[in-house]
């Protein structure tokens, strides 16, 4: 008898993946939506419709009501079927653990920043700087804020981290109707100030420093928050996200 042993080869059954273009529909109506909800053009209570939404944007309600249910359940909309579907209040709840997140991420991704950056990592930051006080200047907060993001994301990148900008963009969602709501020229100029101390902390290579930095930064929210509510109470829930 043969020692050999004659396999048969099963077939998988497996269907063929069609791929669909990224963004999605889906992923666009997302986009537009939270986007004009974290800049507050789209405020606290405010009542939007799948119809209406659809409308506006060219598209069928599927990817609208899929856009919805993602925004839902990242706490930015309350979908009630009795009453309509509305802009969630900001929960200071949601923006606390958004921070504690944050700060976790953030500082060790400094701090590898430290031993990780080249000195032409080092000049793209202290570009990126410039071009933050020269929003500064024009009092232009909307691009100010789009460069505080690309400040941040490029220290993921630069310290070979990028996959944790991911994590960040996600959970600081939360936080960015805060800083939106408090982006005056002085908040403004003290972010700036905070991010030169960041970088010349990670051209210094020093992580104490630098992890004290980044809480510091990430901390001030904590004010901001009280200084809020003193003149939005109504956008604020008390309880629970």
């Amino acid at each position: 008898m043969s020692g050999n042993t004659h396999k048969t080869q099963t077939a998988l059954p497996l269907s063929t993946i069609h791929h669909t273009p990224t963004p999605t529909v889906a992923d666009q109506v997302f986009d537009e939506l939270q986007k004009h909800i974290l800049t507050l053009e789209l405020p606290p209570s405010t009542k939007i419709s799948e119809t209406e939404v659809a409308n506006k944007m060219g598209v069928s309600r599927q990817p609208v009501r899929e856009a919805f249910k993602r925004l839902a359940k990242l706490g930015f909309l309350e979908i009630r079927p009795q009453s309509g579907t509305k802009i969630s209040l900001i929960s200071e709840e949601s923006v606390l653990r958004a921070r504690f997140i944050r700060i976790a991420l953030e500082v060790h991704t400094c701090q590898a920043a430290c031993d990780r950056l080249t000195p032409d990592g080092i000049k793209q930051l202290r570009d990126l700087i410039e071009l933050q006080r020269a929003a500064v200047s024009a009092n232009d907060r909307v691009t100010f804020h789009k460069l505080d993001d690309e400040f941040h994301q490029k220290i993921c990148v630069l310290a070979d981290v990028g996959y944790v900008w991911d994590l960040i963009r996600d959970s600081k969602a939360h936080m960015d109707r805060i800083r939106m709501l408090s982006l005056n020229e002085t908040s403004q100029r003290f972010a700036l100030e905070e991010h030169i101390e960041i970088v010349d902390a990670i051209a210094a290579q020093d992580t104490e420093i630098v992890a004290q930095v980044v809480k510091k930064h990430l901390s001030r929210i904590l004010t901001l928050i009280e200084e809020i509510k003193a003149t939005n109470h109504s956008w604020f829930t008390d309880g629970q996200p």
